[in-house]
């Protein structure tokens, strides 16, 4: 049992849940991979049992709030309240993606991107494991999943910038990635300057497959304000395409005017990672139809103090027969 911030948590039993239903879900997409829809292997949350739900909470002056019970918050699907069975405030392990875009329009932004990355790794714990993508003309999957940040460092730092903008495919590939991951809690980082110009996969495809996956999403760019003299209208609409992949999965996306805020602004994605809540239940509707579901989380405010905020994954698909 460990107290974390008034947070009493009994570490075995609730993350031998999240264990359970992480190997539930590699053996559920192992069988999938036989089927012939692609977006099929991803419609795995409802089939675990139990839906896990992360949650971030802020205050007005946006700083995280730790502390918080199980009996402050709660959760609804469909508009129906569901019963949590397992909560935790405390720093799970996280099983990260790394997606880098070392298109030309990066230039020197590429070495900014890499310190990013390495901040981003330094807030990593030992438990954690990470991988990453790097996208041009295409996605490549660089570095698979590995506990040592060394090796993303190393293969990071020998990249230079040339070639289109294939940021679609580099999330399809990181979503395919995360079917391999070890550990329940997952997130995708995506580090861009911009939209997409070269995916096989259109923004419609990539957001279904998202609402489908178990995987926030946060992303971080450099969107100069002369861009727009410069740049397509696909390239312009990045920041929105990015904006509303981070919100549907309870993540957030970060637009720099300059690229030397993203080191910082990578430090502060990783301290959020490591300070959320789970909340997990079991759906009180257990019809198999494939349908989507809208999560929604409230929050019991506190008395005399300035209101909380919390942001979640917005929902998921239930299996289908």
């Amino acid at each position: 049992m460990t107290k974390i911030g008034g947070i009493v948590v009994h570490r075995r039993s609730f993350f031998s849940v999240l264990a359970l239903a992480s190997l539930a879900m590699a053996a559920l997409a192992s069988s999938a991979q036989q089927g012939s829809d692609p977006g099929s292997t991803l419609k795995l949350r409802a089939e675990t049992t139990l839906v896990l739900i992360p949650v971030s909470v802020t205050d007005a002056s946006n700083r995280y709030v730790l502390g918080l019970e199980r009996q402050d918050f709660h959760i609804f699907e469909d508009g129906t309240e569901q019963k949590v069975t397992q909560f935790s405030g405390e720093d799970a392990p996280l099983s990260v993606g790394l997606l880098v875009d070392t298109s030309g329009s990066m230039g020197e932004k590429i070495n900014i991107s890499r310190q990013a990355v390495t901040q981003f790794l330094k807030t990593m714990n030992s438990k954690d494991e990470a991988f990453l993508i790097e996208f041009s003309d295409r996605a490549d999957l660089a570095v698979g999943f590995t506990s040592h940040s060394a090796d993303i460092e190393e293969k990071l730092g020998s990249v230079e910038s040339q070639g289109l903008t294939a940021l679609l495919d580099a999330v399809h590939l990181g979503l395919s990635q995360m079917k391999t991951a070890m550990n329940p809690r997952k997130a995708l980082l995506i580090i861009s300057d911009g939209g997409d110009n070269n995916s096989r996969y259109s923004a419609a495809e990539i957001k279904d497959l998202v609402r489908e996956a178990d995987v926030q999403i946060y992303a971080m760019g450099v969107f100069e304000p002369f861009a727009s003299f410069v740049l397509g209208a696909a390239e312009l609409s990045g920041p929105r395409l990015l904006s509303q992949l981070a919100e549907q999965t309870g993540g957030r996306a970060f637009a720099a005017t300059r690229s030397s805020d993203l080191p910082g602004i990578a430090t502060r994605i990783g301290i959020e990672l490591r300070n959320q809540y789970v909340l997990a239940y079991p759906p009180l509707n257990q019809q198999h139809n494939g349908k989507y579901r809208k999560v929604e989380v409230k929050l019991n405010q506190p008395q005399g103090l300035s209101p909380l905020k919390a942001r979640w994954r917005l929902g998921y698909y239930a299996p289908a027969q």
